[in-house]
């Protein structure tokens, strides 16, 4: 699961052949780090050694050890035949006959119309990209970029040209088309959405598509989950959701004054995620891992970078200027993103079936031209996390079918403008906080 980097083959799963017949509880007691076995289509996987060389990171797919993957492997990866030589080798048996498909709490009634209607939006071709639709978007990418360069060229490095650069720079966007390589929603072979996504994350953004791919596809695989969603990983800087807070109130954890967190998110979540923390991690990971590939894409996008800007600002002004945009970039990214997840269902892991995971944990903004823009689409999150592959031009063909299965199973689905979402984020932020200090103070 996870579908980024390139497949390898598979070594030896173990001693194990392909015969077992096992029960859900067997399956369930492996799910530790050195032991992993999971389910699709009711086959039994021991990924243990393979989990390790995962093309998506070892990290995704451990965290379905000991679960049913099935509607997780669909969702990601776009090719299921092609995969599935690589699951051949680890397969050590099935469920027993009188087992269930579905473990625990998920419910198979969803699942099935679930899967009914992915095979209709397949059978409406809602999974074919429009080639047009990212060609003009790479060029505009690419437009903005020279323009923004050709005007300093041309008339000077004045403060309002140089904030119009900037503006130029920052609303280019790459961001959202690397995302869109990223999920191998554009070309049919994954290895030119590879190629392309390198290109873009590490020549336009100067970043790294592994870093990206290993922290977004957990983010996919189990959003808002403690432990296993990355992006709900507050470094003990935020307490997120109606769960944690109280946790860390009881144990009388105080890291930070969470509840003044709403205010104090103004000053370090916005401005300093790209510049800093990410920055400082896409660099540590790539040197860490010695992602030598991935480094020399980035270098490129840094190389070119100077040698546009230095002639005409200096190397002092130059990483100013490239400072300034990163600031820009990351309110925008920090916002769009967080709208959709954060005012969400946040918790530990519940073992939901895939709709109703990814619904409580994400709500849509309404549909604009303007809106579908600033977010890249993912105003329509919901049916971005339910069909990852998806390419972004068809999620609004999709999204009425996503809402009539939500109605018929009760499941909520939420869509907001877009202004209730920007203050849902501090709303939701604030109400953790104040959970945190009445936990903190009286339990």
């Amino acid at each position: 699961m996870g579908g980024g980097g390139q497949l390898t083959e598979p070594g030896e799963s173990g001693s194990r052949r392909a015969g077992g017949v096992y029960t859900w509880e067997e399956v369930q007691s492996h799910c530790n780090r050195n032991d992993q076995w999971l389910v699709i289509d009711r086959k039994v996987y021991d990924i243990t050694h393979w989990a390790k060389g995962h093309p998506g990171g070892h990290r995704v797919i451990s965290h379905y050890a000991g679960e049913d993957a099935t509607e997780a492997f669909t969702a990601f990866h776009p090719n299921l035949k092609f995969v599935q030589k690589f699951l051949k080798p680890l397969l050590i048996g099935e469920l027993a006959a009188t087992e269930p498909s579905q473990d625990r709490n998920k419910n198979a009634a969803i699942i099935q119309d679930f899967y009914t209607l992915r095979a209709q939006a397949e059978s409406e071709g809602l999974f074919k990209a429009q080639p047009l639709f990212f060609c003009l978007h790479l060029g505009h990418i690419l437009l903005l970029e020279a323009l923004a360069w050709l005007i300093i060229w041309l008339w000077g490095t004045s403060w309002t040209l140089t904030f119009l650069c900037s503006i130029m720079l920052a609303t280019a966007q790459a961001g959202w088309l690397q995302h869109d390589f990223g999920h191998l929603s554009v070309f049919k072979k994954s290895s030119w959405n590879h190629m392309l996504h390198k290109f873009v994350i590490g020549h336009l953004k100067g970043a790294s598509a592994n870093w990206w791919n290993h922290r977004h596809f957990q983010h996919h695989a189990k959003p808002n989950i403690f432990s296993k969603d990355p992006d709900v990983n507050m470094l003990h800087i935020f307490v997120v959701g109606a769960t944690q807070p109280v946790e860390y109130g009881i144990k009388k954890i105080k890291y930070m004054p969470y509840h003044h967190q709403h205010q104090y998110f103004l000053l370090v979540g916005p401005p300093l995620l790209i510049p800093v923390y990410f920055h400082i991690q896409i660099i540590r990971t790539m040197i860490s891992r010695r992602d030598w590939v991935d480094l020399a894409w980035s270098m490129s996008y840094y190389l070119r970078y100077l040698c546009c800007y230095v002639p005409l600002y200096g190397l002092f002004g130059s990483l100013a200027l490239i400072s300034f945009v990163r600031f820009l970039e990351s309110h925008w990214f920090v916002w769009v993103t967080q709208m959709n997840h954060l005012p969400m269902d946040i918790d530990h892991e519940k073992h939901h079936d895939w709709l109703t995971m990814q619904l409580q944990a994400t709500c849509n903004i309404e549909k604009s031209s303007f809106n579908d823009w600033f977010s890249g689409h993912l105003n329509f999150q919901i049916e971005h996390h339910l069909f990852p592959t998806m390419p972004r031009h068809n999620y609004h063909l999709v999204a009425p079918l996503v809402h009539a299965l939500c109605e018929k199973h009760g499941i909520p689905y939420q869509v907001k403008t877009m202004w209730q979402g920007l203050v849902d984020v501090i709303r939701s932020l604030k109400n953790s906080g104040d959970l945190w200090l009445d936990a903190y103070l009286h339990k």
